[in-house]
């Protein structure tokens, strides 16, 4: 059965996947839980099932052996104290039966979602051959959610635990593989890696209803799909949709006998309730089912749905995490995103980005939670394509992240440079950064560019710019007498170039809070 509902999910059905949880005659898990399975060090081990009413179910995992009883609805909960670091071991589930899982190990579990550049798979982005091959590694262990959308929680999810190889790593996300790979080469302990994603979809399909409901500033989507989805009429599709395919097989005919292309086939109008956009879809059925299994954070590469709503986006993000955060029980776990790459194209003049400020929304999360930050990478991305293939360095600036920020490693710097303050000196703009103890650089000594500068009338003029110290750039423009504000990279597909001196990108950023791009579309 399992297999299956995997074909059906990568042949791009939707699926609704039912896993009844008040009649079992015997102890069941989730399929998280399994052989080759990585438990996060250090912290309370959840384990939850179902089984017979009021029976007994046992959960041995090295020298623990824990019990608790089966309520009426046929759910069992308990917590393992935490473990360190070990050898393989072997974890068994007892009740009427016996479960054993085998070559289970204690590290560090990292959560992968997001859109389709986290989907994105080792075998589409670049070096796909060299990296399979490379890689063979029993301490790196794979877990890849199929894409269902339901509008209904979920129990559980169609997949399983595999081990890292040449065989199961291309079509693996790109993002987490590089991802994990380079945590756990760095910190020599296993790793595992829960990768759940979804191409093209919005942030608010994976954030719980409840968060949702809760917060009036996102009410404007939850009315726009209420709507959407009382308009929808099954009866009324269905017949629109035979009617189309009875024109569209006469006009085919008719094409074919002349030897023109054939006619695009009519498609039946989908249910907006089960669409993979509608709000909390993705978090009912490919979030929920995975808590509360114990992690140590996430990673998060998504927003390109959102662009154009960057000032609704600043709320609807912190609202995501915090509830992920809350269903999860786990405190504030490290949660990292990846802002949207240098795409579209390049602009002759300065001036409004939704790109940009949508950069800036996923940057803001940092500002209002803990333990939130973001990657920076638009210098990797391409004017052509949505998709940069470069994943390999996506990877490893998230890794900067978390092994510095959640692992301690002072050694690894974190991240590029970030905005810091602004000092107007006459026509001179000093820009001080956070550096993370790196100097400031141009790319390979090239004229800094991507500086911007406006005065009180907020006409954006090019500025020219340089480094006048570890982590200053003097910015001014013969165009701009008086400036007020400046900005950096503040573009669709920005082209600047300063950087650190370990070759890591400014962030971009803007001195001002003028308005810009309004877009706020939340339409369907």
């Amino acid at each position: 059965m399992r297999l299956v509902r995997s074909l059906a999910v990568l042949l791009g059905l939707t699926a609704v996947v039912s896993f009844p949880n008040s009649v079992h005659a015997e102890v069941k898990l989730p399929a998280v839980f399994g052989s080759h399975m990585v438990l996060q060090r250090d912290a309370k081990l959840p384990v939850w099932g179902w089984a017979e009413a009021g029976e007994k179910v046992t959960v041995s995992f090295r020298d623990q052996s824990v019990s608790t009883t089966a309520g009426n609805d046929g759910k069992w909960s308990l917590a393992l104290e935490p473990v360190g670091l070990g050898d393989p071991g072997t974890m068994t589930v007892k009740g009427s039966n016996t479960i054993t899982l085998e070559d289970v190990l204690v590290g560090e579990v990292w959560v992968c979602s997001g859109q389709s550049n986290m989907q994105w798979s080792v075998n589409a982005a670049i070096d796909p051959d060299l990296e399979s091959a490379a890689s063979t590694n029993n301490q790196l262990r794979l877990f890849y959610v199929p894409r269902v959308s339901t509008a209904e929680i979920q129990d559980d999810v169609d997949a399983e635990w595999t081990l890292c190889t040449p065989e199961t790593v291309p079509n693996f996300s790109a993002v987490a593989y590089y991802f994990g790979r380079n945590v756990q080469q760095v910190l020599g302990v296993p790793v595992g890696l829960i990768h759940t994603s979804w191409g093209g979809t919005r942030a608010e399909a994976w954030a719980s209803p409840e968060s949702l409901a809760a917060t009036a500033e996102l009410s404007p989507i939850l009315e726009t799909w209420e709507k959407s989805c009382a308009a929808y009429n099954p009866e009324a599709a269905k017949a629109k949709y035979e009617a189309e395919l009875e024109k569209w097989k006469a006009a085919s005919e008719k094409a074919k006998a002349e030897g023109k292309p054939e006619p695009r086939r009519p498609s039946l109008e989908s249910d907006p309730r089960l669409s993979q956009h509608h709000p909390s879809n993705l978090y009912n059925a490919m979030i929920a089912p995975l808590k509360p299994y114990a992690i140590r954070g996430a990673i998060w590469y998504q927003g390109e749905s959102n662009a154009g709503r960057a000032y609704q986006y600043r709320k609807l993000m912190p609202v995501m995490i915090e509830s992920w955060r809350d269903v999860w029980g786990q405190g504030d776990f490290p949660f990292y995103q990846v802002q949207l790459a240098n795409f579209m194209q390049i602009r002759d003049e300065p001036g409004d980005s939704a790109w940009a400020e949508l950069r800036e929304a996923q940057a803001m999360a940092g500002s209002v939670l803990p333990k939130v930050g973001a990657a920076c990478i638009t210098d990797i991305g391409a004017a052509k394509d949505i998709h940069p293939k470069n994943k390999q360095d996506v990877g490893k600036r998230l890794a900067r992240l978390a092994l510095h920020n959640d692992y301690g490693r002072t050694d690894i710097t974190p991240q590029g440079p970030t905005f810091k303050s602004i000092k107007v000196e006459g026509s001179d703009v000093i820009v001080e950064f956070e550096t993370y103890g790196r100097g400031l650089i141009s790319y390979y000594n090239e004229p800094l560019t991507g500086f911007a500068v406006a005065g009180e009338d907020k006409a954006w003029k090019w500025a020219t710019a340089e480094v006048v110290g570890r982590n200053t750039v003097k910015v001014k423009s013969a165009d701009v007498s008086a400036p007020v504000a400046v900005r950096y990279n503040w573009a669709d597909n920005p082209q600047g170039n300063l950087y650190s001196d370990l070759y890591l990108p400014a962030y971009p950023f803007r001195s001002d809070e003028w308005d810009g791009v309004t877009i706020n579309n939340v339409a369907p």
